[in-house]
């Protein structure tokens, strides 16, 4: 029964952090669902500790002038049609649609809203992708397997250490996923069974707990198959937990850890060279859920009595589709950011990151590109429940020479009540390598295809981040990125003191420690904060 118990946690775990809630456009969103824009909402005014938009909104902006601010999303995919969203698409004006020229010679065909490096001039398209782990260990494999590190040349050592940790982790990987699947489909066959032998005991298709209490416990099967149905109803457990979560075991195991899967076939390029020029202009293709979701919390239309409102009035979203069901290409994400950069994006929010970075050297020289551009760089934290300054996960603001990039932001994902559960259990942390936090449990926003959802994730504290960000650009925009990133953490609500538990899903017990601890501000987004801030810096300049 504690293996029960412990499928059954894990079950929960994933169900929720990967499957989105999608709810259909033509029924309006609840104004009572507890959910609905609560990352928009005050701590002071509505006693849940959200990024503070409204209230800015109402207090601090009324009768004023904002001007456009273009937001590049690097990402799977954006619905750029979604009901809630199509008026605030960047397009690009220098381009005419559809002729097959490259008419603002950028080096790009047709890029009227931005750019898909994950497929072809052919229009086909790259879904999954393998992990980096795996990437390296099959590309490497053949050269170093067998050898120890005293027979590798000095020349080398980068590339065999590189190797032996690309190694190590998809080995350990590998067997994980192959257990939990053993584990949940032994799971899914003593549902199936007990659900049968129950529904025989009480002569009916459907059954509640107390039903289970009518039931003789004559012999072993029928005691143990009650024991777990009240488990897990008790525990609100659906069929639809394990189909989720057996999905992305399967996945991880046909595509993400499968070293005979070769999805780049179809670009064919050599992924260690920065060239751009390939793919297309489909910015939608497969896997737009994580895109469109992100985009949706920076810049859904608001005040239209449609769904959810974004954070940012006056802005538009570039969209860059480089991240893959699976592990994002360092080329792809050089070339998004360089394309950003290129072509007017002010701010550049990064939902995603992986282990390793063979090919960092490329994204490096692409961020301190956008710097130079005067571009602000969001990323999120990650969803490791790892402190990253001991443990590295890409892409990150140091490059391998050392240079720091300044213009940029990490974020990581709190909840709505500054209580012990304040940090999402899944959130990395760390004191020096995290700047702040922002809303990332239970967030509602856009699905593809005019539908909505909700979902956790430092994925979208990110764009909670990004969009504050570019809200304050839109109404100053004489500031530079530098300007907005010290308004943005010098404006947080600080709760340093505050008890919470430190992220950690691979147990039940969660040391506690001081939320100050976590981050390098010790604090919260807050736009109404920030505007104010923002304010004081414009009067002093003049």
């Amino acid at each position: 029964m504690k293996k029960i118990l412990f499928v059954l946690c894990i079950l929960g775990f994933f169900y929720n952090s990967l499957v989105a809630q999608n709810m259909n456009t033509d029924q309006s969103l609840s104004d009572n669902d507890p959910y609905l824009n609560w990352h928009l909402k005050s701590p002071e005014k509505d006693l849940i500790y959200g990024a503070e938009v409204n209230k800015a909104y109402e207090t601090l902006l009324q009768n004023k002038k904002s001007t456009t601010i273009i937001v590049a999303v690097i990402d799977g995919g954006i619905d750029i049609n979604h009901i809630d969203l199509k008026d605030n698409i960047w397009v690009n004006v220098n381009e005419i649609p559809s002729n097959g020229i490259d008419d603002d010679q950028n080096g790009y065909i047709d890029d009227i809203h931005g750019w898909n490096y994950l497929g072809n001039s052919s229009g086909e398209n790259i879904e999954f992708e393998n992990l980096e782990v795996t990437r390296v260990y099959k590309s490497l494999k053949d050269k170093y397997e067998g050898k120890k590190a005293s027979s590798i040349p000095e020349s080398e050592k980068e590339q065999y250490k590189l190797y032996q940790e690309a190694k190590s982790s998809y080995l350990e990987q590998l067997k994980t996923a192959q257990k939990t699947l053993t584990q949940i489909e032994n799971f899914e066959s003593n549902y199936f069974a007990a659900d049968r032998l129950i529904k025989s005991k009480l002569n009916k298709e459907t059954y509640e707990l107390a039903d289970l209490e009518k039931i003789e416990l004559t012999d072993k099967d029928t005691k143990r198959s009650v024991k777990l149905m009240s488990i897990l109803l008790q525990n609100d457990f659906s069929i639809s937990m394990i189909d989720g979560f057996k999905k992305h075991t399967s996945d991880e195991l046909n595509y993400h850890l499968n070293t005979e899967f070769e999805p780049r076939k179809i670009i064919a390029d050599n992924i260690e060279e920065l060239t751009p020029g390939y793919g297309n202009n489909n910015v939608y293709g497969p896997g737009a859920e994580h895109g469109t979701f992100v985009a949706g919390i920076i810049a859904a239309i608001r005040n239209n009595d449609t769904g959810i409102d974004g954070i940012a009035s006056d802005v538009k979203i570039m969209a860059l589709k480089a991240v893959p069901d699976g592990d994002e290409l360092d080329k792809d994400i050089a070339n998004a950011i360089r394309y950003a950069a290129d072509n007017g994006a002010r701010i550049i929010n990064m939902s995603f990151g992986k282990e390793i970075s063979p090919q960092k050297h490329l994204v490096d020289e692409a961020v301190l590109y956008a710097q130079k551009k005067g571009v602000l760089l969001v990323h999120a934290a990650g969803n490791e429940s790892v402190n990253l300054d001991k443990k590295t996960y890409y892409p990150v603001k140091i490059t391998k020479s050392g240079v720091i990039a300044d213009q940029w932001i990490t974020v990581g994902a709190t909840a709505m009540e500054a209580n012990l559960d304040f940090v999402a259990d899944f959130s990395n942390y760390g004191k020096t390598s995290v700047d702040l936090f922002a809303p990332g449990v239970a967030i509602k926003s856009l699905a593809p295809e005019n539908n909505y959802g909700i979902m956790d994730g430092t994925s979208f504290s990110s764009p909670v981040v990004s969009g504050v960000a570019a809200l304050i650009w839109s109404y100053y925009p004489d500031l530079t990125a530098i300007d907005i990133k010290k308004i943005v953490l010098s404006s947080v609500n600080t709760y340093p003191d505050l008890k919470v538990k430190r992220p950690n899903q691979s147990s039940r017990r969660s040391k506690k420690t001081k939320f100050g601890k976590l981050s390098a501000t010790s604090g919260v987004v807050s736009l109404y904060n920030a505007l104010q801030v923002a304010d004081d810096i414009k009067t002093s300049k003049n």
